[in-house]
């Protein structure tokens, strides 16, 4: 038996044998994406192949913490029914044995080309770097090619997370990288056949770039173009908290320019996040043959508390956020739920056209643990909304200080915690529950909350409170599980 095989045997001996414990989490989720055992985090090798969606993941089967990661796999013909598949990658390979980390996938005559990087460790926890290539024909089995760039001058082992595209003929590769002088940047490599690859040194962060010191270092970069404009996102680690801003251990987000494909120069603006919430974390995109740039984001932050959640004693440990579509609205990137997601409304919408004065109300079938909430033409005067989800989180809007909140009970303490993001006006909520998440839509997807909540299990309750006047329709559906 070969490495490969006895890993692959391992992983699934794991999911084998943790099945009944893992399906009796009340705390399971309907439609979200989750490891069948074991950690899931970080989105890789999001594509669109042959009419199929492929979103590979990081994995760890054997435990629920962090190691050697595997690239897991699911598939969907339609973006809402997802098929788990066989393991795409294991740490079997001399310059992976501590882990297939994060990468992308780019289609090439015909197939998958996937990058990685492989992780390598020594007995001193000396760490090396390789970015490497693994090529298959139906998403399913993958051709290793080993390592295609090693670590360039001037950055430290930490070098990973490799997105790569197509422009004007040419390949280019963004990797998440740390200086020698210990500041967070983004790298740029350039080739014409996708394996042998040149340095074309940083194009943003860095010792002197135009964020200044902005953290010690950048994960999961990506690189692509929206109505006119080059966005990069990226993950910044070792952001100082800034009012509202940069509550998580770490942040996501992204900074807006133009790219230079021949000086491989990219000029851009200031660092906006992408989530308001406590758990969003290494967004990856992909282009679809509708148009459409696509995003999914691990519903969790590193070393934030991970090991506290519930589910943890059920033998599993993080979810995928819902897909979503991105948009640049006025200079802003917005994010939108997928229209696909309308195939999981399970029967009629329940709706209310409500108003409040100075009370809480509970509406006969907007309740449940698996729904979409729509709210929509919202009013709200002397006072704020605002909309509680049984004990686990509620949602505030104060008009009068033009700020939103989102509250939930820490899975930590069980005390009261909050993220908050300026809000001019609320027009409307678009929000999906799901057992032991919330994603919280404003305003077309102009700001964005996402969450894991951990209510009391016997509580389906939502109710709608206003310390003044408040307006607003209501529409709800239950959604089906996968």
């Amino acid at each position: 038996m070969t490495r490969d095989q006895e890993l692959r045997s391992k992983a699934y001996e794991a999911v084998k044998e943790n099945r009944t414990i893992v399906d009796q989490d009340p705390y399971r989720l309907k439609y979200h994406l989750m490891p069948p055992v074991g950690l899931l985090n970080d989105p890789n090798g999001f594509i669109e192949h042959n009419g199929v969606y492929h979103l590979y993941y990081q994995w760890m089967p054997f435990k629920t913490g962090h190691g050697a990661k595997f690239w897991g796999h699911y598939s969907s013909e339609d973006l809402v029914n997802w098929k788990h598949e066989e393991i795409a990658l294991t740490p079997s390979e001399w310059y992976e044995k501590n882990g297939c980390y994060s990468g992308s996938a780019i289609e090439h005559d015909g197939k998958i080309y996937a990058f990685y990087t492989g992780n390598v460790k020594d007995e001193e926890g000396n760490r090396e770097t390789y970015q490497c290539l693994a090529i298959s024909g139906d998403g399913i089995e993958f051709d290793k090619k080993g390592p295609v760039v090693e670590l360039p001058d001037g950055f430290t082992p930490h070098f990973r997370d490799p997105k790569v595209w197509e422009q004007d003929g040419t390949y280019f590769m963004v990797v998440g990288a740390q200086t020698e002088n210990l500041n967070g940047s983004v790298a740029l490599l350039k080739s014409e056949d996708l394996e042998n690859w040149n340095n074309e040194g940083i194009i943003a962060g860095g010792d002197d770039g135009k964020l200044g010191y902005f953290g010690y270092m950048f994960e999961c970069p990506d690189l692509f173009s929206l109505d006119g404009k080059d966005i990069l996102v990226f993950s910044p680690q070792g952001l100082e908290p800034k009012g509202m801003e940069y509550q998580n251990v770490y942040q996501a987000g992204y900074v807006i320019g133009q790219f230079d494909g021949e000086k491989g120069e990219y000029d851009h603006g200031s660092f906006e996040e992408l989530d308001r919430g406590f758990d969003f974390y290494a967004p990856q995109t992909t282009l679809d043959h509708k148009g459409r740039r696509l995003l999914y984001a691990w519903m969790s932050v590193p070393d934030q508390d991970e090991q506290d959640h519930p589910t943890i004693d059920h033998k599993w440990l993080h979810c995928m956020t819902i897909p979503r579509e991105l948009k640049l609205v006025d200079g802003k990137v917005h994010q939108l739920p997928l229209e696909e997601q309308k195939q999981l409304r399970d029967g009629e919408a329940v709706e209310y056209s409500a108003e409040l004065q100075k009370e809480s109300r509970q509406y006969e079938g907007v309740e449940g643990k698996a729904l979409e909430l729509e709210i929509k033409d919202v009013a709200v005067s002397g006072g704020w909304l605002d909309i509680s989800f049984a004990d686990g989180c509620r949602v505030v809007y104060n008009p009068e200080q033009e700020i939103f909140t989102l509250e939930r009970k820490s899975y930590v303490d069980g005390l009261i915690e909050k993220r908050q993001c300026r809000l001019k006006e609320l027009k409307s909520m678009r929000i999906f529950l799901d057992t032991s998440s919330i994603e919280i839509f404003l305003n077309d997807g102009e700001e964005c909350f996402t969450s894991r909540i951990y209510p009391s299990l016997n509580d389906e309750s939502i109710t709608f409170s206003a310390s003044g006047h408040g307006s607003f329709n209501i529409c709800k559906w239950n959604l089906k599980s996968l």
